[in-house]
């Protein structure tokens, strides 16, 4: 049967397919458009296969937070280009993805796929993007946050560059007070965004880091001739006020605030807490920064080309 131009574009509309594609999805369904959307979801599936070689480093980090606050959720979603990470097929994935993660409490990439949306699985939504962007989307990792005594908050930063989830426990919360509550949360994970520090307080530092930290202090004290002749007791003083210094570099409560450096981020919380009548403290948070550790694509443009014409 003849295919029309408006046949086309309808199926187009539908399934935002490229236009030869669909053309070829009706030519091998008789015109039919539901048979014709079934036959872009199964060439969706291949797409995908063909794709899985390729090195997806760019795309977003996520965030969800339910309507009542207590569960958060963080994704990192990539694909090929940047081009791709900001179009509204793949930020719509993403918000689908990072949604279905703080429903369903699954944070295994390989058990998330799984998990059934409104419109399909996962990895069915995945799949669909991946037909319609023609570049590979994958998941690489999730988190979610969940406390019914505390509030969830996040931070997007750059339109998917990094991502923050914080989490602070809070007791008193009320209607009255809660959007300053959340609003000083924005701006804490907005504060670990900015600085990234791998604690929130000196308790959750590892000891062997700080073994490690004393035993750099300690070689650094050694190596000046200045510290040659000093008591025992006054190089032990000394290298307790500098693994102080580190506490405050690397702990997320000690840390001056990003956008009041005159206070810390735990007076801050102690701020808050007093002038809305609450009890608060950080808990734990999360951060993504998009694409770390992932390979470069290094091809050039002219080596692509030469690729595409079969030239090399």
């Amino acid at each position: 049967m003849e295919i029309t131009a408006s046949d086309v574009a309808k199926l187009r509309e539908i399934t935002g397919v490229g236009l030869m594609a669909c053309k070829k999805a009706l030519l091998a369904t008789d015109g039919d458009i539901d048979k014709a959307c079934e036959y872009l979801r199964e060439q969706g599936m291949s797409i995908v296969a063909k794709k899985a070689s390729r090195i997806a480093a760019e795309g977003a980090a996520w965030a969800y937070i339910s309507a009542d606050r207590h569960v958060g959720a963080l994704v990192e979603v990539n694909c090929e280009s940047d081009f791709v990470a900001k179009s509204d097929v793949f930020t719509d994935l993403c918000e689908a993805v990072a949604k279905a993660v703080a429903e369903s409490g699954i944070s295994d990439i390989e058990k998330l796929k799984t998990y059934k949306t409104a419109n399909g699985t996962v990895e069915e939504l995945v799949t669909a993007a991946t037909a319609k962007t023609g570049e590979k989307i994958s998941l690489r990792r999730a988190v979610v946050q969940n406390n019914a005594g505390a509030i969830e908050e996040a931070y997007i930063h750059m339109g998917g560059k990094m991502g923050t989830l914080v989490e602070i426990s809070a007791d008193g919360v009320t209607d009255a007070n809660v959007d300053e509550i959340v609003a000083m949360a924005h701006d804490v994970a907005m504060h670990i965004a900015a600085f990234q520090p791998p604690y929130v307080r000196k308790t959750d530092v590892p000891q062997s880091a700080v073994d490690h930290e004393r035993d750099i202090i300690k070689q650094q004290l050694l190596n000046d001739e200045k510290n040659k002749n000093k008591p025992e007791q006054v190089l032990i003083k000394i290298a307790d006020n500098k693994l102080g210094k580190f506490y405050e570099e690397n702990c997320l409560l000690y840390q001056a605030f990003a956008k009041d450096p005159s206070v810390t981020v735990e007076q801050l919380v102690a701020a808050t807490a007093k002038k809305t009548g609450t009890k608060l403290d950080v808990v734990r948070f999360t951060k993504y920064v998009m694409g770390e550790g992932i390979e470069k694509r290094t091809d050039n443009l002219a080596e692509e080309v030469a690729k595409l014409s079969g030239n090399k």
